[in-house]
């Protein structure tokens, strides 16, 4: 085909998810991915909140869930306090962690038995508002052919700095502090908790960002960090092997991933013309976790339900699409941009301080705190330090 009603670039959980819910309510779909395989390189630490993913796959595929666990530790620069969340309080990181190898297939794989076409080693050049029709020409590059296909709505599902929306208009490039750098290891031959995820802090070991171990299955398990390159004196590679050669010597590095995660406030308006966008492209990313995947997906059903509206009225204006800005604004929006601000102190609290704050929740039973009020009673305990964040909470 020629002619779409969407073409969707990218083929990761936000894209999958648009081409797999607009197929299914009878829409002409072309997903397209650069790569020749559809996830990999794994570029996450693959964890996402069981309450949330339940509600979005009523049946869950075992082959998804590496591993299924009891919540979340939280550890204080000098370790010597941890803050332990339930897994239904621990927010949207910890609860399930998947194979993104086989669920990303998937994703794709019901979105095609769903009707939609799919071209994998393609990529978009270039696009061309049609004045005269209301569409988009998209062009495209497979291997040496180059083509062109019309669209009434395009979906950039492309990542940080997505080509799709800056030639849409849309201004998607970071700034320096608002990008981290990560790189993690899958390894095994390592002991640790493995009914938990484990996430260290250190201004020191990792500047801007968190360390992270999420289980794998027995011994094994993504170790990783993202740190900000304007506040690193080291590589993250550098703060990796520090942290891995201190406490699992005798670990067995099986795999290597590094990319870089948007860390900055979403974008104001994830629309224009004919156009919008979901996932990191419209930087829908935990600012605080670098997590992404659920609200990935969220975004992208709220997407579809507008693209549909708009189809169905013939208007593809921004007029018409910005209520999809409304829809992920009023959903996971307002936790994005506490959470931002919340990072932003982060930045500034050196490891003292860190210690501090840790070190006076010790007393506190956080295991019926989800991580809102967990957060409410750091700063509670910590006026001096934290109150112009208690607008945030209150």
């Amino acid at each position: 085909m020629t002619d779409y009603d969407i073409i969707i670039v990218g083929a990761g959980p936000a894209g999958s998810t648009v081409a797999r819910s607009a197929a299914e309510n009878g829409l002409n779909v072309l997903l397209l991915e650069k790569r020749q395989e559809i996830g990999v390189p794994v570029r996450c630490a693959e964890g996402v909140g069981k309450e949330k993913f339940n509600e979005i796959f009523k049946d869950i595929d075992k082959k998804w869930i590496s591993a299924e666990v009891d919540g979340a530790k939280v550890y204080s620069p000098d370790k010597k306090t941890e803050i332990v969340l339930s897994g239904d309080k621990a927010g949207n990181e910890a609860g399930y962690v998947l194979n993104r190898k086989i669920f990303d297939k998937d994703l794709v794989k019901l979105a095609t038995l769903a009707g939609s076409d799919l071209m994998v080693k393609t990529t978009a050049t270039g696009l061309k508002k049609n004045k005269d029709q209301g569409t988009i020409e998209l062009t495209m590059q497979n291997s040496d052919e180059i083509f062109t296909a019309e669209t009434k709505i395009l979906i950039g599902a492309d990542g940080i700095e997505s080509k799709i929306g800056n030639w849409a208009g849309m201004n998607t490039t970071l700034n320096l502090n608002e990008l981290e750098s990560c790189v993690q290891y899958q390894m095994t031959n390592i002991d640790f908790d493995e009914r938990f995820c484990h996430f260290y802090l250190s201004y020191e070991t990792i500047p801007g960002g968190y360390l992270w171990i999420f289980p794998k299955g027995k011994n094994v398990a993504n170790i990783g960090l993202g740190v900000l390159s304007s506040l690193s004196k080291k590589s993250p590679k550098e703060y990796l092997d520090n942290f891995v050669n201190n406490n699992f010597p005798d670990g067995k590095i099986i795999e290597i991933n590094a990319g870089g995660v948007p860390v900055g406030y979403p974008l104001k308006s994830a629309v224009n013309d004919n156009v919008m966008l979901v996932g990191d492209a419209a930087r829908h990313v935990d600012p605080i976790t670098g997590g992404g995947i659920l609200n990935a997906m969220i975004g992208g059903l709220f997407a579809t339900n507008i693209a549909i509206e708009s189809i169905n009225k013939k208007d593809y204006s921004v007029k018409t699409l910005k209520k999809y800005d409304e829809l992920w604004k009023n959903d996971f929006g307002k936790t994005l941009h506490r959470n931002k601000k919340v990072q932003e102190k982060l930045l500034t609290t050196d490891d003292k301080t860190l210690n501090s704050i840790f070190h006076s929740m010790e007393n506190y039973n956080i295991t019926e705190a989800n991580t809102k009020k967990l957060l409410y009673e750091i700063i509670k305990r910590n006026p001096k330090l934290l109150w112009d964040l208690k607008g945030l909470f209150i």
